[in-house]
């Protein structure tokens, strides 16, 4: 098992959301540049007694897949997706492990005013239409 550099107590960190039979996973600019360079991202939430971790994990395959064991939600991205996302404005990737739909997009600044630190977020390509 690996060390994370990324840690629970760490920002910027990847998020993630799980609604019905879905993952969603968004990440800053940085949680995808430690994912190109390290080939996997791990966070945790921690329950007190118990934690939860998700990851992502780089992968030499076609399509996007994801398991659930030890407590730990991981998808594995293909290295083609990865490069592409990371390499061009690429928004996101999606993809269906059987009956989930997994879903890997940038962390947009959002266009309203929020309290959160979004300092590492892509830029939101509708900012300028705003204006």
């Amino acid at each position: 098992m690996y060390t994370p550099r990324h840690t629970a107590y760490r920002y910027p960190v990847m998020k993630i959301r799980i609604k019905g039979n879905s993952l969603r996973y968004r990440l800053t600019r940085t949680d995808t540049a430690l994912l190109a360079e390290e080939g996997h991202l791990r966070e945790a939430v921690d329950f007190g007694s118990k934690q939860l971790f998700y990851a992502l994990q780089v992968v030499d395959e076609e399509q996007l897949s994801a398991t659930f064991k030890d407590d730990t939600i991981t998808v594995y991205i293909p290295a083609k997706l990865l490069q592409e996302f990371s390499d061009t404005d690429k928004v996101g990737f999606e993809g269906l492990h059987g009956n989930l739909h997994l879903l890997v997009e940038k962390d947009f600044t959002c266009l309203d005013n929020v309290a959160e630190d979004q300092s590492d977020n892509y830029p939101n390509p509708l900012a300028a239409k705003k204006k």
